[in-house]
């Protein structure tokens, strides 16, 4: 899929290999700003060809007064846009355009409170001067001399550089991390540096990215089929009636169900879709064939890949039916983008198996449609809603791809499964009933 904003409207997030930077994209979306996140060790090139109308330095684990450790592209300093440095990203902007970064003799971790000092055009209508706000500062190393151009406009007891700026070059740099909740204002502060100081619009919508999303899907496939593998969750059921409204019944989805979903779940896709949408839809009931391939299994890792490979088996079989499919839809969302490339630029540490079809795609040799790969979760639940799926679906909890069989302790039987189907159902009803289940 091509971008589906204007790349001049947009904030571009290098990321240094903190654990929230993802926090920062969502925090800025959520004020209507586009955002990307390209880690550090990206191609200069790109971050030129993205012309976005900002960029933030995130945080990282490393220490800047290492010699080997991370810098910005000296690019983002050569595109006359304004730059935000976020703790680490502070540092290394600091010590790359002159300043010095020092170890700490000790960390700062926790809430602190900063002083607001001196003004400035990031702090404006916001922070006036005199003012004090509790931050969230997480460093060990800090800023020891500032470059030329910056001063200092707020302090903390532990980080006399807390904040500061280049008001002429419009970059500016804080120590604490605005992007968690316990930095008060820091979302303001955040929508503060993309709307006000980088002049984004703020028209980034679920309503925009369904227009050009549609538009975008029509321009790959064309009059080309496509296939979508359908399990019942929010990311693929959001996929199917996002593509369907696009390009109608080019689309067909497989619905594979492995004996291992939830009380009246394989009913309500096969009517919600099937029925509701009128989208073209293969149910196969695969139950006895997943369940004959689990007898005897106890292994947790063992169960995943025999459910993985049936799975694949079965949709193979059921997806050659359909003459002349070119294209594999999937519901991959922006973390799985972002986390497939670690900010060190290798491959990220695979945790456990995966349960979705990422084999399918060589094995069929068809092409990619990924419309959701530009959102998080919480923007894709909303995009179900832009598109008038039911909140039953939209708001349901995530269930993993294996089913109740990770739920089932040692082998697998239909007895056990029935017994875990009612519980679930049972436990599930009494949440909603008292009002926690969202």
């Amino acid at each position: 899929m091509r971008r589906h904003m204007d790349s001049k409207d947009s904030i571009l997030i290098i990321d240094f290999g903190s654990q929230v930077t993802q926090l920062i994209a969502r925090r800025l979306r959520e004020a209507g700003v586009y955002t990307e996140i390209m880690p550090c060790t990206g191609d200069p090139e790109s971050i030129t060809a993205a012309a976005p109308r900002g960029i933030i330095l995130s945080g990282g684990p490393n220490s800047v007064a290492m010699a080997d450790t991370p810098r910005a592209p000296q690019a983002v300093f050569e595109m006359g846009v304004p730059v935000l440095g976020i703790c680490y990203g502070q540092q290394t902007m600091c010590q790359q355009l002159g300043g010095r970064v020092e170890p700490g003799t000790s960390r700062e971790f926790g809430r602190a409170e900063l002083e607001v000092v001196e003004a400035c055009t990031l702090f404006d209508g916001l922070w006036p001067v005199g003012a004090t706000r509790t931050v969230w500062m997480s460093h060990g190393d800090h800023v020891a001399a500032l470059p030329p151009g910056f001063r200092t406009v707020a302090t903390s007891s532990g980080a006399p550089y807390a904040a500061v700026a280049d008001d002429d070059r419009r970059y500016y740099g804080v120590q604490f991390h605005p992007e968690v909740v316990h930095s008060e204002d820091g979302a303001a502060l955040l929508s503060r540096f993309a709307l006000d100081v980088c002049g984004c619009s703020g028209s980034w919508s679920m309503t925009a990215y369904r227009a050009r999303a549609v538009e975008a899907i029509r321009a790959k496939v064309g009059d080309g089929k496509v296939i979508c593998g359908l399990s019942g969750g929010v990311d693929s059921s959001v996929a199917a009636v996002l593509i369907h409204e696009a390009i109608g019944d080019q689309l067909t989805c497989v619905f594979v169900d492995h004996g291992l979903l939830r009380a009246g779940e394989a009913e309500e896709v096969v009517a919600l879709f099937g029925g509701h949408y009128n989208i073209p839809l293969i149910h196969r009931d695969a139950s006895a064939m997943f369940l004959g391939q689990l007898t005897g299994v106890s292994d947790p890792e063992q169960k995943r890949k025999i459910i993985g490979a049936s799975f694949i088996e079965v949709f193979d079989e059921e997806a050659n039916r359909i003459e002349g499919a070119a294209f594999l839809a999937q519901g991959t969302l922006y973390p799985d983008v972002i986390e497939s490339i670690s900010a060190a630029g290798g491959d990220a540490v695979t945790i456990k198996s995966h349960h979705n079809v990422g084999g399918l795609p060589e094995k069929m040799k068809l092409q990619l449609v990924e419309p959701l790969r530009e959102l998080f979760k919480d923007e894709v639940r909303e995009l179900g809603r832009e598109l008038g799926l039911p909140e039953s679906l939209v708001g349901r909890h995530p269930f993993p791809g294996p089913g109740l069989a990770i739920r089932v302790p040692g082998e697998i039987t239909p007895e056990k499964l029935d017994i875990l189907r009612a519980a679930d159902a049972v436990y599930l009803d009494a949440i909603r009933q008292a009002g926690l289940y969202d």
